[in-house]
């Protein structure tokens, strides 16, 4: 019998990775929100990406978050940990960091982040990454992807390892025929936090976020909505969290990282500032924030 792919479904936040100015995690923020966020109903996290920084994040760091977060986890949910990075020995450091450390599966984005690739050599990139440990392999596919990425995915997918992708694209018609692929048998995961709802309309089994870091049982109530055969609610749903979203778009200066870390110190917790050289918010661009929020129909706001 063919293994099933569909390893992850529901809500995954994309988990912010909490530090100092110095770049020294924070430990107890990374456990306060992980508990928030459980309590918020999602099914686990996705780590060290994007929306954790984790491109512009030394491989120390972002191995002490895997660390912590495996810690506070507690077998509570899943962890995808993202090991992507521009220079490749970082990403081999991190996979191998990974393999005993008792992640879920790894991703990567593909590595064109700074220059393009061929099919082939993203492809080899993959082959490679699936080498060092036996994780299933989530392709981070996002518009990087220049090439057509139905081909590239019926390719990847033939690597043993790789379960499917976390889909950061807008054609949702690729989404659907990605989904298509091996009979089915494939781990799509919707990464548009604003298109949720048609990700799963397009058969994504979850969906991985930004916002979700902040709006977690939203999600989860849309999620929950959808499965349940009430469309027309999850799309209302969708549609008051948009509102929220284009606020926290509307601030931090184009740093989406930035208003979700100063929308998380509003909710109470202390997730520290965006990367250097991101400048960082100030009370009068959290009160503005605040304001904006509020009108948005953002209640947690202190």
């Amino acid at each position: 019998m063919q293994k099933s792919n569909i390893l992850f479904t529901g809500v995954m936040p994309a988990f912010v990775t909490p530090f100092d100015e110095n770049r020294a995690l924070k430990r107890d923020a990374v456990k306060s929100l992980m508990d928030m966020e459980y309590q918020g109903g999602v099914k686990g996290f996705y780590i060290n990406g994007a929306t954790g920084e984790g491109t512009v994040l030394s491989a120390k760091l972002r191995m002490e978050m895997a660390e912590a977060a495996v810690e506070f986890n507690k077998g509570r949910g899943v962890l995808i940990n993202h090991v992507g990075a521009p220079n490749f020995e970082d990403v081999k450091a991190l996979a191998l960091h990974s393999k005993d450390l008792g992640v879920d599966a790894l991703s990567s984005l593909v590595p064109n982040y700074f220059s393009d690739c061929t099919d082939d050599e993203i492809v080899d990139y993959y082959s490679r990454l699936a080498s060092y440990t036996d994780l299933p392999i989530l392709v981070y596919a996002t518009p990087l992807i220049h090439s057509d990425v139905v081909k590239l995915m019926g390719r990847l997918l033939e690597i043993p390892t790789v379960i499917g992708c976390k889909f950061t694209r807008w054609n949702y018609y690729e989404l659907s025929r990605v989904k298509m692929l091996n009979d089915g048998n494939v781990n799509v995961i919707n990464g548009p936090d604003e298109m949720f709802v048609s990700g799963l309309a397009m058969g994504a089994d979850g969906g991985i976020g930004s916002t979700y870091n902040v709006l977690a049982e939203r999600f989860v109530a849309v999620y929950d909505a959808y499965q349940k055969g009430d469309v027309v609610k999850a799309r209302e749903i969708q549609y008051g969290i948009n509102k929220i979203i284009y606020v926290i778009l509307s601030h931090g200066k184009g740093n989406l990282v930035k208003s979700l870390k100063g929308t998380l110190t509003l909710m109470g917790y202390d997730a520290g500032d965006a990367a250097y050289p991101a400048s960082q918010m100030d009370k009068a661009d959290l009160a503005a924030l605040k304001a904006d929020l509020i009108a948005a129909g953002f209640e947690k706001c202190l």
